[in-house]
């Protein structure tokens, strides 16, 4: 899409704006008959959005790995599926859903470049149904990248990220409560792993607020969610929360499919730039992949200082983050919970990377085996995994304490 395509799209909301907010409060509807993907000529795909009513969109692409992406004033997908969409010969895949508070997203994944030809939202002034037409044309690989990027504008972005890194953790008295923020993974327009009617999300959700409940009965113990909703939260915001929140441990927790192998059980991992086997950088690579929906890019963002002050807070961080690890896992040990066969493992997961904050992904289980999933679904055994995590952080305290205690001498 060219610069000047972006600029018209920019103008086109300035002048709406206003009026649209005002016009249309509610959240819009979408019409699954009215609406789909279909192909053009020579090539072309074109996809028609149907909605109830008028919204404040925008459209732009994005390059490693190719994609175009349509942001609205929040819709409500109702039970739409990609399925119900249809298919078009260039289009891998479309996902689709909140992407922050009173904000949806669609991404259209591609097989290969294309160009936004044209893109247009016409409202019927008799009864305020609007639909939504956007074509896409063959393209090569140099123009699309040449084009592709997200535009920043406050009206529709995050808020700039905070050095939060810089930020001095307060000290804070040994009676104090234990910090402990749960990142539920995934959200939003990022489904996780899916099997059979359920989500990844869903499911880490569900159980992010029981052990958020345990671990409150336990007492000595505060605890934040990373999200409590159904709404995206990039890798970056998950970090900052525990930056923000001071949080002493930081758990993320998922449920993963895996087409290879026959993975199943509980998994602990810690960060490591090199993943510890096959299964853990595939992993990591979907959780980084859940970013990339973002359009937020993680690379490169440390200068060499930074990089030296980020290893010094891990030198610290590090040996804490490892008895973590083992602690939850003796602790899970001794539940009636399924660990995997190998349950203390590495990976270069990006939400572990905050250097100041003793952090693990824990994988519940695999949504590829079924007695996980099944597991997942099942109250009781949620329980023993909860009961089990909150007896690994209580003994990680007292741990932990008395380590940093002799430290301190």
């Amino acid at each position: 899409m060219s610069r000047v395509f972006w600029a018209f799209i920019v103008a086109l909301w300035a002048g709406l704006a206003v009026a649209q907010e005002r016009e249309f409060s509610a959240l819009a509807r979408l019409d699954r008959a009215e609406s789909g993907l279909s192909d053009g000529r020579r090539g072309a795909a074109e996809l028609t959005l149907s909605l109830s009513q008028g919204v404040p969109w925008r459209v732009f692409t994005l390059d490693d790995p190719r994609r175009v992406v349509l942001d609205f004033k929040e819709i409500d997908w109702e039970d739409l599926t990609a399925e119900a969409l249809g298919a078009v010969d260039g289009v891998e895949a479309v996902r689709f859903g909140t992407y922050r508070p009173g904000w949806s997203r669609m991404v259209l994944d591609l097989a290969r470049p294309f160009a936004v030809e044209s893109a247009g939202m016409t409202v019927t002034e008799a009864t305020g149904h609007a639909q939504l037409k956007l074509v896409l044309v063959p393209s090569d690989t140099l123009a699309f990248a040449k084009a592709a990027g997200a535009p920043h504008d406050p009206r529709w972005d995050l808020p700039e990220p905070a050095d939060t890194a810089a930020v001095a953790r307060e000290a804070r008295p040994d009676w104090a409560p234990t910090v402990v923020v749960i990142d539920p993974g995934h959200g939003g327009i990022d489904p996780g792993a899916e099997r059979e009617g359920a989500q990844e999300k869903d499911l880490m959700l569900l159980f992010a607020r029981e052990l958020r409940d345990v671990l409150r009965r336990a007492g000595g113990f505060e605890v934040v969610l990373t999200r409590d909703a159904d709404a995206f939260v990039s890798l970056e915001g998950r970090v900052a929360i525990a930056h923000q929140a001071q949080a002493d441990v930081f758990i993320s927790l998922h449920a993963d499919s895996l087409s290879q192998g026959n993975a199943k059980g509980a998994t602990v991992y810690t960060l490591s730039e090199e993943a510890s086997d096959t299964a853990s950088a595939l992993l990591a690579e979907r959780h980084d992949r859940a970013d990339i929906l973002s359009g937020v890019d993680l690379s490169g963002t440390d200068d060499e200082v930074t990089d030296v002050l980020l290893d010094l807070a891990r030198l610290e961080t590090e040996p804490r983050t490892m008895m973590l690890a083992e602690t939850l896992v003796s602790a899970l040990q001794e539940t009636t919970v399924r660990l995997n066969r190998k349950p203390l493992r590495t990976g270069g997961f990006s939400v572990l990377k905050a250097a100041d904050v003793p952090s693990v992904l824990v994988e519940l289980g695999f949504m590829s085996s079924q007695q996980d999933l099944a597991n997942l679904q099942d109250a009781g055994w949620r329980a023993a995994m909860a009961a089990g995590l909150r007896d690994g952080l209580l003994a990680w305290v007292v741990e932990d304490k008395a380590a940093r205690a002799l430290v301190r001498q």
